[in-house]
């Protein structure tokens, strides 16, 4: 069975957790029954995620053979079978709709176009530059988008566009660590896309990414909606967490040339994990326990 957990990629599921972000902001998170929800759907695209995994890692496996984790990966080491695997995937995908058909036709729109564009992205989006980190951006911004659908509510347009800019820096991050670390292996890759790439634009794509999600947040903490809605300004100031978060991430990315697993990031550096779960709680408190003070 361990053969086949690893196949699911359990690991990228916190990637899921973009979903929650609709419950936490809509001052929903203390509401059992809008939690239960949430949690339905997060598992939905859990199942969504790790059938598009299985269905990539099928599609490339001759090029992950090349790479020193990835081919370590089920399908590329021949752990898990092809047929298997497609079995796997189909099985996985039935369990995501189905899930999402108990929560809203919304919902389960958003989890279909996410299966499709990642089906379109393993098979041809991602050998097109440029568009590729796009269409991993949008994968993140369903995310969000299919979180505010299950629990029924309006997100805030700064917030989408805070996500489009934090999901367009991890892609082109992980972008960057990919083209590094086969030029320093001096590897042959198959993804034809990465020759396309140059350390010079990634970097500068990833201070771009960086600036325009660091704006946008902070233009969603004073905007008049966030205002109106918290009864309190004090939100601004967690936009200092953001800022750490964002160089610390663009520290390990640039200095140490890491940003190929963004999960990997979150959970192993302790400076990382800590300003998340700071950040995390000071917003829970001015959302939640500040009341209208400051405004």
């Amino acid at each position: 069975m361990k053969r086949y957990f690893l196949l699911v990629r359990p690991s990228q599921w916190l990637k899921n957790t973009f979903v929650f972000i609709p419950l936490v902001f809509s001052k929903n998170l203390f509401h059992l029954d809008i939690c239960v929800v949430a949690f339905l759907a997060f598992i939905s695209f859990c199942a969504a995620s790790s059938t598009v995994y299985i269905i990539n890692d099928i599609q490339d496996r001759e090029a992950d053979a090349l790479h020193p984790e990835k081919k370590k990966r089920p399908i590329t080491s021949g752990a898990v079978g092809i047929p298997a695997a497609l079995v796997s995937a189909l099985i996985l995908s039935l369990i995501s709709i189905s899930i999402a058909l108990s929560i809203s036709w919304m919902f389960t729109g958003i989890i279909v176009f996410y299966l499709l564009l990642q089906l379109a992205y393993s098979f041809r989006l991602k050998h097109i530059v440029i568009v590729d980190v796009f269409t991993i951006a949008i994968g993140f911004m369903l995310r969000v988008f299919s979180g505010a659908a299950a629990i029924d509510v309006v997100i805030s347009h700064w917030l989408i566009i805070t996500t489009m800019f934090l999901s367009l820096f991890l892609a082109v991050s992980k972008r960057r660590s990919e083209l590094l670390m086969v030029q320093s292996l001096n590897i042959n890759t198959k993804r034809k896309v990465l020759a396309e790439y140059d350390s010079n634009f990634l970097n500068s794509a990833l201070i771009i990414s960086a600036t325009g999600m660091a704006i946008s947040y902070s233009l969603y903490t004073m905007s008049e909606r966030t205002l109106a809605m918290f009864g309190t300004d004090y939100l601004i100031y967690s936009s200092i967490f953001v800022l750490f978060g964002m160089f610390r991430y663009l520290f390990l990315v640039q200095a140490n040339g890491e940003g190929e697993n963004p999960v990997s990031i979150l959970v192993k550096d302790p400076l990382t994990t800590i300003n998340f779960i700071v950040w995390f709680c000071f917003c829970v408190f001015i959302i939640y326990f500040s009341g209208a003070h400051g405004v």
